[in-house]
């Protein structure tokens, strides 16, 4: 079975064609610029293929409701050219396929679900932490979606004492997205990154925020695992921040998996929200169902 992938993100679009076991055959990466631009792009290279299905993984906000009658449109996008773009109807004028819909962190936790760190589990927490923070739910097989998708990243979460950085965030200033977020670490230490891994100070408070996310994750939705992924977690030495102050805060509250194993890195690296979209792909046109 051939089937297309597609995960779009700020600076690029990459699409693949693979199989249902989330093999890649081909892919390719094209700058994300306009819909004229980059979609015709997209749908060339899909086409060389007999494909079967396609999953796709977008930056968001999307329209996951298969209700409403924007369903497979981006919404409010700050990508001001993406605004209010039919991406499944584009899909659909060329392509006689099922299409998987939802957002490029749910991809890629449905990729460390199936394949990656969270394989073998029930239930998967996916948190990407990079130029913005989202996060995606798998339980038993099944994306959580209700009236729309989980923006996670906007979890309203308590400042540290020492912290007076105001926020990055456009809503809501000081947001888990607006304080931990890599541009946030940028605005806050005036250096990126990658230029602060040798400063515990910078992890130890970026691991603060992080943790209490984790932590209300944790209450709400009692994963199996959480994986952490995105540019941020790179800097492996914060995980050890994490899981300290996570321990801390939930204080014993509730039984979790033993700590080292529940917050766990990815184990795709950066094809796990490919792998996803292609075994999203495969679910679509088995004619699956999904939590809508």
């Amino acid at each position: 079975m051939l089937l297309g992938a597609i995960e779009t993100g700020g600076t690029k679009f990459v699409a693949a064609v693979g199989n249902e076991h989330g093999e890649v055959i081909e892919e390719i990466t094209i700058p994300t610029t306009t819909p004229d631009e980059t979609m015709p792009k997209i749908l060339q290279f899909l086409n060389q293929y007999k494909i079967e299905g396609i999953g796709v993984g977008s930056f968001g906000p999307i329209d996951v409701n298969r209700q409403s009658p924007t369903y497979g449109f981006i919404t409010t996008t700050p990508k001001l050219s993406w605004r209010h773009y039919n991406f499944v109807g584009a899909l659909k004028e060329k392509f006689s396929v099922p299409v998987a819909w939802t957002t490029d962190v749910n991809v890629a936790g449905y990729g460390e679900y199936k394949l990656g760190n969270a394989k073998g589990t029930e239930s998967c927490l996916y948190l990407t932490i990079g130029t913005g923070i989202g996060g995606g739910f798998i339980q038993s097989g099944k994306i959580l979606n209700a009236y729309g998708h989980p923006e996670m990243g906007h979890l309203l979460v308590k400042r540290h004492p020492d912290d007076q950085f105001e926020g990055m965030c456009l809503y809501h200033h000081d947001c888990l997205e607006g304080l931990a977020s890599g541009p946030a670490v940028e605005k806050r230490w005036g250096k990126k990154g990658v230029e602060l891994s040798t400063n515990p100070k910078v992890w130890e408070l970026e691991a603060y925020y992080i943790a209490q996310a984790l932590v209300s994750y944790t209450l709400v939705l009692r994963p199996e695992r959480i994986i952490l992924g995105g540019g941020i977690m790179n800097q492996k030495q914060i995980f050890q921040f994490i899981r300290q102050q996570f321990k801390e805060m939930l204080n014993g509250y509730v039984d979790v998996p033993d700590v080292e194993k529940y917050i766990q890195p990815v184990g795709l690296q950066n094809k796990a929200g490919i792998i996803g979209g292609l075994l999203l792909a495969k679910e679509e046109a088995s004619k699956t169902n999904f939590v809508l």
